[in-house]
C-alpha cells in the first residue's frame, strides 16, 4: 500500500495537513497498538479518531468547515450542491455549519423513522427534486453512508456527494459500494496525513508511530494478526450477524 498522501492537488495536501493538525491538537487522535480497538465491521486496528470532540472547539469546528466548504467548492462547485443533509447524530451539526456556510437549506436524517407522528426518517423538510450533500463526521467502511443516503434517495432527493471530515481509507471494499451507487466521497483527511503531521511533533512516542505505520502498510493482515477478520468478505458477514 502507498503513502495514500496522493492528493489532487498541493491545495487538497495543504488542507489535510491542516485538518490533521487540528485532530492531534484537541486530542481527538488515539493511538493503541498494545490494545487495538475492534470496529462494528469486525476489523482490528491500532487506531480510533474521535470527531465529535470538534465541536467543543470553536475556532477549530469553524477551521474544519471552511476547509470542507472549500474543497467542495473546488471539487464539486459553487452551484451543484442545492441541499444539505446531516446523518443522525455526529454528521448534524457539521451539517448546519456547512449549510449556513453555504447559504443552503439543512435537513438532518434519522437512522431509521422516528415511529410516532409523521414517522419521519428525514427532519427539517425533504429536499426532494435538489442536489443534496450527505454529512457525517467520519466514514470507516462506507455503511452509514449508504443507509442515509438510500433514505434520502427513496425521499426523492438526488444524492451523489458525501462529505466527512475524516476518512480511515485502509479497509478494503470501503468505497465499492458508493462507487456502485454512483456517489462520490469527499474528504479531508486520513491515518497517512494524521501520520504525516506527527512528523516533527511530540503527540506519540516513536515506537508508537512506527506500529502504526506497520498497520498502515497492510491493514488486513494487521487486523487478522490480532484476532480480527481479515478480509472484506469477513468484514459484511460480521456485521449481518449483528
Amino acid at each position: 500500500m502507498t503513502s495514500g498522501l496522493g492528493h489532487a492537488t498541493d491545495w487538497d495536501r495543504d488542507a489535510a495537513l491542516t485538518a490533521a493538525r487540528i485532530l492531534l491538537e484537541i486530542r481527538a487522535v488515539n493511538f493503541r497498538p498494545e490494545e487495538p480497538y475492534t470496529f462494528t465491521s469486525g476489523w482490528k486496528a491500532p487506531v480510533y479518531i474521535d470527531c465529535r470532540k470538534i465541536i467543543y472547539f470553536p475556532r477549530a469546528r469553524a477551521k474544519i468547515c471552511e476547509l470542507g466548504v472549500e474543497k467542495l467548492y473546488r471539487h464539486v462547485g459553487f452551484e451543484t450542491i442545492e441541499a444539505v443533509a446531516g446523518g443522525e447524530t455526529a454528521g448534524i451539526p457539521y451539517a448546519a455549519w456547512m449549510a449556513d456556510r453555504m447559504g443552503l437549506p439543512m435537513a438532518y436524517v434519522r437512522k431509521k423513522p422516528k415511529g410516532f407522528g409523521r414517522n419521519a426518517q428525514i427532519e427539517g423538510d425533504v429536499p426532494e427534486g435538489r442536489n443534496t450533500l450527505l454529512v457525517e463526521d467520519l466514514t470507516t467502511d462506507g455503511g452509514s453512508k449508504i443507509h442515509f443516503a438510500n433514505a434520502l434517495r427513496e425521499a426523492g432527493a438526488i444524492c451523489n456527494h458525501v462529505f466527512v471530515v475524516f476518512y480511515y481509507g485502509v479497509f478494503p471494499g470501503s468505497l465499492n459500494t458508493l462507487a456502485e451507487m454512483g456517489m462520490s466521497l469527499h474528504h479531508l483527511c486520513t491515518w497517512w496525513d494524521v501520520l504525516e503531521a506527527c512528523r516533527g511533533g511530540d503527540y506519540f512516542p516513536e515506537a508508537t508511530l512506527a506500529g502504526v505505520r506497520k498497520f498502515l502498510e497492510d491493514p488486513v493482515a494487521w487486523s487478522a494478526k490480532h484476532g480480527g477478520v481479515a478480509s472484506a468478505e469477513e468484514a459484511a458477514a460480521f456485521k449481518a450477524s449483528k
